[in-house]
């Protein structure tokens, strides 16, 4: 195949712009957050399985110290009855019982209001766990809120830097003739497409052509067009070449 040097170099810009395509696709359909808001994601189901265990260990400390402050009221209340019989009690024996229940009350009441303290505390500790582990999954949550504003910006942008790059390729591809640009695009498959040749170094697949190769590269027409014998590129040539 032939094609004008000057036709050939516009395939470098082609394969330029083919090249911010494909990484502004990159950039489009793997955000640089995506791998730190599903590493959250992971982090907040986490977060939640231990704050749903918390908040069972808070409730029942919660429904613990419920039943124990109506226990001690229900010691209160009967406590109260029994002093009212006491006082107005004509029976001594009856008088003794009473004496030894409103004892035995106090006694139930103290041991009833220590178990009362003992768990309001474990209350308080419960309520404490829920809140800090509330606070982290807060904290998770608004980094992910944040990347996941910012990877969308991010893909917005990417998209719309695609649909302008892929305009100005559309208008440069249309300089250059059509069994060219095939030629180009069949090999772009497989490798840059097109790549300077740079003092025997392809910029394709920065690999030095064998002297052999070089030597039937500075034997071609100026029209010719070459191919990288390495990665099937086509070899565009300048004064950098080194023929």
């Amino acid at each position: 195949m032939n094609a004008s040097s000057e036709h050939q170099r516009i395939l470098l810009d082609i394969a330029d712009l083919d090249r911010r395509i494909a990484q502004a696709d990159r950039a489009r359909t793997h955000p640089s957050q995506a791998a730190r808001i599903n590493e959250l994601v992971a982090i907040r189901q986490e977060q939640l399985r231990e704050l749903t265990a918390l908040t069972g260990t808070r409730d029942d400390a919660r429904t613990e110290l419920t039943r124990l402050e109506s226990d001690v009221k229900l010691v209160e209340q009967r406590r109260a009855r029994d002093a009212e019989r006491l006082a107005v009690a004509t029976d001594p024996k009856q008088a003794q019982a009473l004496e030894h229940e409103i004892a035995s009350l106090t006694r139930r009441q103290s041991d009833l209001e220590d178990a009362e303290l003992d768990v309001m505390g474990r209350v308080e500790e419960a309520e404490a766990a829920v809140a800090a582990q509330q606070a982290l999954i807060d904290i998770t949550t608004a980094e992910g809120s944040t990347l996941s504003a910012q990877g969308k910006a991010d893909v917005a942008a990417a998209a719309e830097l695609g649909v302008q790059l892929a305009r100005d390729r559309a208008a440069v591809a249309e300089s250059i003739p059509a069994p060219l640009l095939a030629e180009y695009t069949r090999r772009a498959a497989n490798s840059a497409g097109a790549a300077l040749l740079t003092r025997g170094t392809c910029e394709g697949c920065r690999m030095m052509l064998p002297s052999t190769d070089i030597a039937e590269i500075r034997r071609a027409a100026e029209d010719a067009v070459v191919y990288c014998p390495e990665c099937g590129c086509i070899l565009v040539r300048t004064e950098e070449s080194g023929l």
